[in-house]
């Protein structure tokens, strides 16, 4: 996979700004189909850092509703990216 078709957005949370800033790790939604092994490689390129760990959760799409008609929200995939030590933390808004 291409490394910016991996990574799609970061998530800007309240929970995932205070990991950002206590525990060097960003929150980022990615490809549902990216491995860990992608995320790493993608991560590493794109910001320029070494990461030390990658953690992944699936999510399933919600059901939403307008009125009568009932769909599914689409199902995605988050990255908890924890960088090594020493690292200089990524901000977002220079890499977009």
């Amino acid at each position: 996979m291409k490394h910016f078709m991996v990574i799609r957005r970061p998530v800007v949370t309240e929970k995932g700004l205070a990991a950002k800033e206590n525990a060097r790790t960003l929150c980022l939604e990615v490809a549902p189909s990216a491995t860990k092994t992608d995320i790493k490689a993608a991560v590493e390129k794109i910001f320029k850092v070494k990461v030390e760990l990658v953690r992944t959760a699936n999510f399933h799409g919600k059901e939403r509703r307008r009125g009568k008609y009932a769909g599914f929200r689409p199902d995605w995939k988050k990255a908890f990216v924890k960088l090594k030590e020493g690292e200089k933390m990524v901000e977002y808004a220079a890499h977009v």
